[in-house]
């Protein structure tokens, strides 16, 4: 999940960080991370053993699904 990071010392492009909660930017640095896009993609596509992707994603980016583990709606 590479973006166009041609304008990133721009401050301008960036104004709006001093208006977001902490999960708002949390959301904004794992949105970017290939590891967490892969995890996600793996996750939506429904291949694998959701309770063991689950623990995974709960280990490895501190995030917890108060439902359980349904996986995507579809």
């Amino acid at each position: 999940m590479t973006g166009n990071a041609a304008g990133w010392r721009s401050s301008a492009a960036y104004e709006h960080i001093s208006e977001m909660s902490p999960s708002d930017l949390a959301w904004e640095w794992l949105r970017r991370n290939d590891g967490y896009v892969e995890d996600y993609r793996e996750l939506s596509e429904g291949k694998t053993d959701i309770q063991r992707l689950t623990d995974k994603i709960r280990r490895r980016w501190g995030l917890r699904f108060p439902g359980g583990p349904a996986g995507p709606s579809v």
